[in-house]
């Protein structure tokens, strides 16, 4: 269809096909689909999975315990409080969650929660037999309807944050992806801001329903789209904003960390409740450039009156806002103004609560 492709983790991925800002705005204002299926798709079953999933993750699965399909993001940390990945969890029953990774962290991200299994009753079987899509933008769930129609029927009353196995052909629900040709597992999440489906499919059938979906008027994206949308959107990038040397305390992240159960030691929570206890240092913000320039990541924050600084984490031109965005790690101290050091030279720049736009609306200037 006419994509450059670039290689992304040992696959070739598109950047664009034809104009990364035509794919944003593609998305924001329609519908746009990207392809996914470098993503990481692991099931995890057994009696003791939850057991499991307490001591694995920072969150707290047991919050969507008895909630079939519900799903959670969350952290994977280290001893340390770093963070290993990040990742998208979606219990479908008692004894079976779909865990969802990143694509460069796959070989670590494996050999680390199968380390973390030790004896309980839990298997792991990583999907690489499944593609996915996801389907994002206002007009992505009327689209992805009429274009797939009883393939995933259903969907469409999905709430967010929320995943549904289907089975179209009407044999049975079966126990999981692959049990059945005809199942498809749509969860109502995504990476961009806006509302959309993320499809899960046999990879023999990923070709025919981005066919589909592309003839009923929805447009392919790129990597390049994909990245300026979850900026905006105050979404993290792995390796960018976060990694094994970061606790998620101060990469925007304490929301995903639940310490409400004192009895739940999950990996990685003696060494976060030490951070906090000794006061963190930094807090994780967006920034706004006021001049002409364009933000990038390890880029120096200045702060007035302060020889302390930060640093840029992730930077973009925003197509929505016409204006230069990017995520930082910044001294406490920091107020609402700071500058950035770009080609030496010092540039003034305002610092905001992300996010800066969420499902079409600006929320920042």
């Amino acid at each position: 269809m006419g994509a450059k492709l670039v290689d992304f983790g040992g696959w070739n991925m598109p950047i664009h096909y034809g104009s990364q800002i035509d794919e944003h705005h593609q998305v924001r204002n329609d519908a746009g689909m990207f392809d996914v299926c470098h993503m990481t798709i692991v099931d995890l079953r057994g009696c003791e999975v939850n057991d499991y999933l307490a001591k694995l993750l920072a969150n707290d699965v047991a919050k969507i315990a008895g909630k079939p399909g519900k799903a959670l993001y969350s952290c994977m940390l280290n001893n340390d409080g770093g963070v290993i990945d990040d990742l998208i969890i979606y219990v479908m029953d008692h004894a079976w969650v779909r865990v969802i990774v990143n694509s460069s962290t796959r070989k670590k991200d494996l050999a680390w929660m199968r380390s973390q299994i030790g004896t309980m009753a839990v298997d792991l079987n990583e999907r690489d037999d499944l593609a996915m899509i996801a389907v994002q933008g206002p007009n992505a769930r009327e689209l992805a309807a009429k274009a797939l129609g009883a393939e995933i029927a259903g969907a469409e009353a999905l709430k967010p944050f929320n995943a549904l196995l289907i089975n179209f052909a009407g044999s049975g629900s079966g126990s999981g992806l692959g049990d059945n040709s005809e199942e498809r597992f749509v969860a109502r999440t995504g990476y961009t801001g806006e509302d959309g489906y993320e499809i899960v499919c046999p990879n023999s059938q990923a070709e025919q329903i981005w066919q589909q979906l592309a003839a009923a008027g929805v447009k392919p994206c790129g990597l390049g789209a994909r990245d300026t949308l979850r900026l905006e959107a105050g979404m993290n990038l792995y390796g960018n904003d976060m990694d094994e040397t970061q606790s998620p305390l101060e990469s925007g992240l304490s929301w995903t960390v639940d310490f409400s159960n004192e009895r739940r030691q999950f990996t990685g929570r003696t060494a976060l409740e030490k951070q906090k206890q000794q006061g963190l240092k930094y807090k994780f913000v967006g920034l706004i450039l006021n001049a002409k320039g364009v933000l990038r990541a390890h880029q120096t924050v200045l702060l007035d009156g302060s020889e302390a600084t930060g640093e840029l984490t992730s930077g973009t031109f925003s197509p929505t806002m016409q204006k230069a965005i990017g995520f930082a790690r910044v001294p406490l101290a920091a107020g609402e103004t700071c500058r950035v050091e770009i080609r030496k030279k010092h540039l003034d720049a305002k610092i905001i609560k992300l996010p800066f736009v969420r499902n079409g609306k600006v929320l920042a200037n």
